[in-house]
Formats: structure tokens, sequence, C-alpha cells
């Protein structure tokens, strides 16, 4: 009597149609039995159980297989960044299985056992939400769901500055574009960031500037404006964790006089004026849809000759993340990313002049290395701080988006409007 079949014996040929002879990685399964590579592999994607082929089964794709990553049913372990690089290059853009490989998938996942239940989906995956998207409550939803999370696991993910967006690995005073140091600390890289949105908005000409940061975050740049260059600033957020945050922060550095943090929604701002407004990181979450309301909201906010920063992730052609995508479901729900040129022209269309475009992609890249490794170098405290399932998702969605905007595949954009002086 032959050995009985092992799990990669019954799972290699769903490998073969999916990356040809031989997988980029070397793939282990819970019997020990192993699939590998023809030459080295930089890391192993490990199977421990047969409920990962179920996650796979009842949500086929992305969907199921960030489920399994989530639960734990499924481990990414060695070069994170080689392993995601080399799966994502081993499989064509356009790669199915057909209803072939489907019937095979199916078949396999009998054999394993693996058909018998629906294994459940992991806590930290959002709701579908239903009804119109970008409305004031599903929006606060949103947001909760992403930066609610715990000030302490931002802290030890994002450093000291407590930025949560593209730094720039330059020296402050070296405005060279396209140009990016790794050897630049993430603290300097953050604060050269925030120092380039203050000379774009002009607030080094004029101390004393009224500057309106939306989308504050736990109000790094409003600090920064107000320390550096004597801005009255008024930052807001929609997350009340990171309004309380902030505000402690800013009475805690003694810039209480000069920064104003308040909890409120874009869509409420109204009768007041300000000579310059900046929006980092914020934009993602307004929607294709919204564009057009939210310039106008801004431009409404500006005196004659206001400028407005608009610094966001674009993507050629634009897309949304919601549906099934593991993005849409795990980290950013109804998150969308436009085209720069829909940026620039939504602007325009807005009354602004569009007065300079700068893209930072390898810089994000870079800021994205950074915390994955903040995040790894710390990894027990931060299972302990949010849980080993909301761990995983921030440690594979960052590592994912480096790649992306190595590739080219994501872009991050600084656009300048300037309101027309009256005539």
């Amino acid at each position: 009597m032959g050995n009985p079949a092992t799990v990669a014996d019954t799972f290699a040929p769903l490998l073969r149609l999916a990356f040809g002879a031989r997988p980029p990685v070397r793939f282990e399964f819970w019997d020990g039995s192993a699939v590998a590579p023809l030459g080295a592999s930089p890391g192993t994607m490990r199977i421990r159980s047969k409920d990962a082929l179920s996650h796979m089964v009842w949500a086929p794709g992305e969907l199921g297989l960030g489920r399994a990553y989530v639960s734990g049913n499924v481990d990414l372990d060695g070069d994170l960044f080689g392993m995601l690089r080399a799966l994502q290059s081993a499989v064509p853009g356009d790669a199915r299985l057909g209803l072939a490989g489907a019937w095979r998938a199916v078949g396999a996942a009998r054999r394993l056992g693996a058909l018998g239940h629906r294994p459940p989906v992991p806590p930290e995956e959002a709701r579908p939400a239903r009804g119109r998207s970008h409305t004031r409550g599903r929006d606060a939803a949103a947001i909760s769901h992403h930066y609610d999370v715990g000030d302490d696991f931002y802290r030890l993910v994002l450093g000291p500055s407590m930025t949560y967006s593209c730094a720039r690995f330059a020296p402050e005073d070296d405005l060279r574009r396209g140009y990016a140091d790794p050897t630049v600390s993430l603290a300097d890289a953050q604060r050269a960031k925030h120092d380039l949105v203050c000379r774009k908005l002009g607030l080094p000409e004029r101390p004393g500037m009224r500057l309106l940061d939306v989308g504050c975050g736990w109000g790094s740049m409003a600090m920064h404006a107000a320390s550096t260059y004597g801005a009255h600033v008024v930052g807001v957020t929609i997350s009340r964790t990171q309004a309380d945050l902030a505000r402690a922060r800013v009475a805690e550095a003694g810039l209480s006089g000069n920064v104003e943090i308040r909890l409120c929604d874009y869509r409420d701002l109204r009768g007041e004026e300000f000579d310059a407004i900046s929006s980092i990181g914020m934009f993602e979450h307004v929607g294709a849809k919204r564009a057009a309301r939210y310039f106008d909201t801004l431009r409404a906010l500006l005196r004659p000759e206001g400028r407005l920063l608009n610094h966001a992730i674009s993507s050629v052609g634009g897309s949304t993340m919601r549906g099934r995508s593991f993005i849409g479901r795990y980290v950013f729900p109804d998150g969308e990313l436009l085209d720069v040129g829909e940026v620039v022209l939504a602007l325009e269309r807005a009354g602004f002049e569009v007065r300079d475009v700068e893209a930072l992609r390898e810089h994000y890249a870079l800021t994205l290395r950074q915390w994955v490794a903040n995040l790894e170098n710390e990894w027990e405290r931060a299972v302990a701080l949010v849980g080993e399932g909301r761990a995983r998702v921030w440690r594979v969605y960052m590592a994912a988006s480096a790649l992306g905007f190595e590739d080219g595949g994501l872009g991050l954009h600084q656009v300048l409007g300037v309101v027309p002086a009256q005539q």
C-alpha cells in the first residue's frame, strides 16, 4: 500500500495552476509537508489549518486570503516585503483559475475536509455598510474603524511625531524634487514634510497667519505651524480619540493660545475666514462624488490670495476601497483615491488657480517601511495593545502599500491651489 497523500500533494496542482512549475515562495502546511521554489525563498507561507482553505473557498480571492491571515490560519514568516513582491510578480494581473481550476480547488478543499463549515469572519473586519457612501454618519463610522484603535498603538507605529501621512526624507532646507534620502530619520522626515507644507502655504512670509488644518489627526502639523511660524491654527477631526489626544499634546507644548482643536466635520465649517488651509491625508476619505463640494467648502473659507495645500494618495484612473477588497473591509472602509488630474480639475472648477503639483511617491514607500519596522520591532507590545488580528492587519496592509508606492501603482501628490486676488 502506498503512502497516504500529504496536504502538499493535494495542494501542489493548485499552486502549479497559479504559479507554474514551482511557487515563488515556500508553502508549508499543517501536517509539516511543503512545496518549495526551485531557488532560495524570501520566506515561508505557513498554512496552519484547513480553516485557511475554508476562508478562501467561502471568499475566493484576496478577501478570503486576508481573513485567513488576520485570523492566524496563515502566517507569513521571513522577509515580508520580499514575499509579497515575489507573490505579486509571479501571478499575472489577469490570472484566473478558470472553471476547471475552480473545480480542482473545490475538490482539493473537499479532500482536505475544508468544506464542512464556514469559519467565522475575524472581528477586525468592518461590516459592509448600507446606504449612500460618505454621509456624515457613515464617514464617522469609517473614520472610527481605522483611527480609534488606541493612541498608544499609533504612537508605537508612527513614532513620537504621531504623524500618519507621508514623510519627506530630505533635510528641511533641501527642496530638490524627486530626492529621497533613506538615511534621514522618520522624525526628521515628518518635520521636513510639515515644513514643506508651511512653506508652500506661505507661513514664513507672514508670521501669525490663520491656518485651518482639515483632518488634523493628533495635531502635529498644527503644532509645527504654531511653534515655528506663530500661526493661529484651527485643527478639525471627526475622530474623538484623535481630538482628545491632540488637545492634550497642544496643552503640553504650551500652544493652547495658538492652536484650537475641534471635533468637527468639514461640512460644518462656515462663516470663518482663513489665510491658508492644509489638508494632509484627509482627501482619501472624501470620495469622488463629494470632491467638488469639498473644494467649494474650503474655497469659501479662504480670503483672496489664500492658499490650499491638498496632500493625498492618488491612483491613475482612480480607485475605490470597498466591496470585497482586503483594504476596503479591514483598513479604509469607503476610502477612494482620485487621479491627480481629477484633483487639479476639481480645484480649478472650485475657483482655485493651481500653482504647484509635487509627487512624493518614493517618500511614502520609505515612510511605510519605517512604520512596518516599528511595528515588527515592538510586535509583542502591539499585540498586547490591540490584539494579534489588528496588528496583522496593519502589518500586511502597510507592507503591501509600500510596494504599491515603490512600483508606481500608487502615487502621492501635493497640489497647491491659490484663490485669485479680487479684481
